[in-house]
């Protein structure tokens, strides 16, 4: 297979232009919002069904298609998915103004409220004001009701979990705080508002300096009530997609590119420095030497668990590659963007139907034919590309 110049804007342009037309093919429902559960064709396998990390996920990809290509058609089809949004809020009742996990039928399923969704929330108002779809206080609003729900203030963290009858769960994690650290610097860019960015910088401190120093250096998905260390919640359990166990590869890599978003926002060699260790990290126990890709994830002894290769893995870490070599100047940043695009180009981007592949066994054989379940909609694998077109340094 002869592969494209991954360095050049115009490749990115184009491939994160047919991943949005499978999207425009498919998935598209004019009753309201997007169908969040599409086979590896397009075609729709639940029609009723929704998931609010999916109906967030479509405000940021639809918005961000029209900030980078100024095409009307997106700036519609966000604000067709920012009104679906607000089917999830919760009308009244303790939980009014936080959104429900999931719909069915246009009517809430699981009232759930979990801090990993009320992220994304903020990132979606986000990208909406920045588009023009709706005003700053719709973002105030969505970051003041994750905090009075969620924020610790003690431990500079996010609780996780509220059930439908309003009671805060024990659990805490790192995935829903990393997603408001990037959903706060989105905010930030947006908004222009600091306590956006001061929040994203406490999160930063919290999480890859202070917690971190208890696992290895490494970021650790869980944690207990007092932010004690629990090294085996979900172990043996790898179906949850949300609160995986292990060290997960894609998380070491995500964490490195929000460092370096925040770098660029207030320059902290500090931050380049541990990006740069993450990264290495996620390359030296994670890139599967045989067969080419990313892992899931690996165990704290630092060998492989999870060996299947998974889309946002590769995403992340491409994206982070680049920043890292933005900023450094390190060419072996450059390779492993270089090498991380090879293989998935070969393995994981579906170049009959558009878009890419969910996730491949070990040796990148298929497992599963679901391109876009809940949660998916290529929000990583575009986000990854606009982020490296944003970091620049690209060929024409």
């Amino acid at each position: 297979m002869n592969l494209p110049d991954f360095e050049s804007r115009r490749f990115l342009q184009e491939h994160v232009a047919a991943t949005l037309a499978f999207y425009d093919r498919h998935a598209i429902d004019p009753q309201g919002g997007f169908f969040h559960y599409l086979k590896d064709d397009g075609t729709v396998y639940n029609r009723t069904h929704r998931h609010l990390v999916s109906a967030t996920r479509l405000v940021f990809t639809q918005a961000m298609a029209f900030t980078h290509t100024g095409e009307g058609r997106y700036k519609e089809q966000a604000a067709h998915a920012l009104a679906h949004l607000e089917r999830f809020r919760h009308p009244d009742g303790p939980l009014a103004g936080l959104f429900a996990w999931t719909l069915e039928q246009g009517r809430i399923e699981d009232g759930t409220v979990m801090a990993y969704g009320q992220a994304f929330v903020l990132l979606a108002y986000a990208h909406a004001h920045r588009v023009g779809l709706c005003a700053a206080d719709k973002v105030a609003h969505a970051f003041d009701r994750m905090d009075a729900a969620f924020y610790e203030a003690a431990h500079r963290a996010y609780a996780d979990e509220i059930t439908p009858a309003g009671t805060l769960i024990d659990y805490r994690g790192q995935n829903a705080n990393m997603h408001m650290c990037e959903a706060c610097l989105a905010a930030y860019d947006a908004t222009r508002e600091a306590r956006y960015l001061q929040r994203a910088r406490e999160l930063i401190e919290t999480f890859v300096f202070g917690l971190a120093a208890q696992t290895k250096a490494l970021v650790w998905e869980h944690y207990g009530r007092d932010w004690s260390v629990d090294w085996d919640y979900n172990k043996g359990n790898p179906d949850n997609i949300f609160k995986p166990w292990g060290y997960q590869t894609g998380h070491q890599t995500e964490w490195a590119k929000l460092l370096l978003i925040a770098h660029g926002h207030a320059a902290d060699p500090r931050y380049v420095e541990r990006a740069a260790a993450l990264q290495r990290a996620a390359w030296t126990h994670g890139w599967d030497a045989r067969h080419g890709g990313l892992i899931y994830g690996f165990d704290p002894d630092f060998r492989p668990y999870d060996t299947y290769k998974y889309f946002w893995v590769q995403a992340e870490s491409f994206a982070s590659a680049w920043r890292l070599w933005r900023v450094t100047g390190d060419e072996e940043f450059r390779r492993q963007y270089a090498e991380i695009w090879a293989w998935s180009w070969r393995h994981l981007v579906d170049h009959r139907h558009g878009a890419w592949f969910r996730i491949l066994a070990e040796d990148g054989a298929k497992v599963e034919d679901t391109k876009s379940p809940a949660g998916k909609v290529d929000y990583h694998t575009m986000g990854a590309c606009w982020d490296v077109m944003d970091a620049g340094a690209l060929k024409a």
